[in-house]
């Protein structure tokens, strides 16, 4: 008898592992436009996301750290560390993650534009770095 709440506990707790697997692995680059504009973004435009990612403000742009070729590494420019490829040609990783998505774009807008971007410009950046 006192085993079955255990059992129970634990199936909880895989069943939960599970989803939450799966609800990561349904992350892309798609999905992650699609949330963007229901935040009311309009169609995305990949020119617009190469722009913003060659945009100087204050002697910065995310191509100084990230590489203006985004098929190819960067490098963090205070602590030398290596950043993989941005786009998803080349780092098939990119944007498998919502919350990883995000978590990046507030640091690195704030930091690179003095700003958290918008849902437009996150979306146009997406569009551009997920271009086959």
């Amino acid at each position: 008898m006192k085993r079955r709440p255990i059992f129970l506990f634990a199936m909880s707790l895989l069943a939960a592992a599970l989803t939450v697997n799966q609800v990561q692995a349904a992350d892309s680059a798609e999905s992650q436009l699609q949330a963007l504009q229901q935040q009311g973004a309009r169609p995305f435009d990949a020119q617009a996301g190469q722009e913003l990612w060659q945009q100087q403000v204050n002697g910065r742009s995310c191509s100084q750290c990230h590489n203006a070729d985004p098929d190819q590494p960067g490098t963090h420019q205070r602590t030398g560390k290596a950043i993989p490829p941005m786009s998803v040609r080349a780092n098939p990783k990119r944007f498998t993650d919502a919350a990883n998505t995000e978590k990046w774009f507030r640091r690195n807008c704030r930091w690179t534009l003095g700003r958290e971007c918008s849902a437009q410009e996150k979306g146009d950046v997406i569009r551009w770095l997920s271009q086959p």
